[in-house]
């Protein structure tokens, strides 16, 4: 018996563009997953205008008249529970989640961040690469745990830094590397082939990872 379609629900509060990204690999058939919810914080997200494009559920949840941010988080895995997704993925949701409210998604929630983890939590990361001296920047897909952008990474995108590249030329660049980066690892999640093991070690097909997998060529490898 083969198993059910993984059902995926979606945080964005900007224009979405790794969310298209996604929808778009289902939709050529490339990510066999089914996409229950889409949530924001911003009601005039662009994500949410994706969402009803594709005809994806969607709603907004304003931090507003909440008492503090685990009040808000509560509420927001809330309408995620009753949404029935197996699977959540942070895709450009610009807010630190409470780690008490995302403790049950451990293992099975997912984010996308612009920079070769460990460097560069939180944000600017493509000005502070810039400012290093890098020659080289990325993202990487991690597994969300309370530690800001500290979950175990899964894979990465490799890109180098240009002469002459500035932060929008660099941002621009490394976008196109993300929206393969994310339904590499979905799919991975999709084929149930991907699993978080306590206390933190990233498998694949029941084996450890010893460093994030990288892309090469639209797929993932050691």
């Amino acid at each position: 018996m083969s198993n059910p379609r993984l059902r995926v629900a979606v945080l964005a509060s900007g224009r979405g563009s790794n969310l298209q990204a996604l929808i778009a690999a289902r939709d050529a058939g490339a990510l066999p997953v089914d996409f229950v919810l889409v949530g924001s914080d911003k009601a005039h997200a662009g994500a949410l205008q994706l969402a009803a494009d594709a005809a994806i559920p969607s709603f907004t949840l304003s931090p507003k008249g909440f008492a503090n941010r685990l009040d808000y988080d509560l509420e927001l895995f809330r309408q995620l529970d009753a949404s029935g997704a197996d699977v959540l993925v942070l895709a450009g949701f610009m807010r630190i989640i409470d780690g008490e409210a995302l403790k049950p998604w451990v293992g099975r929630m997912i984010n996308i961040h612009p920079s070769l983890l460990p460097k560069y939590r939180g944000l600017h990361t493509h000005r502070r690469a810039l400012e290093a001296g890098d020659t080289e920047h990325g993202a990487s897909v991690h597994f969300v745990t309370a530690e800001l952008d500290g979950g175990p990474v899964i894979a990465q995108a490799r890109i180098d830094i240009r002469p002459g590249d500035d932060e929008h030329q660099l941002a621009q660049r490394l976008l196109g590397y993300e929206h393969q980066l994310l339904p590499a690892v979905l799919r991975l999640m999709a084929a149930h082939r991907l699993t978080l093991a306590p206390p933190d070690r990233v498998e694949l097909d029941g084996r450890a990872l010893s460093a994030p997998l990288q892309l090469r060529n639209d797929d993932l490898v050691d």
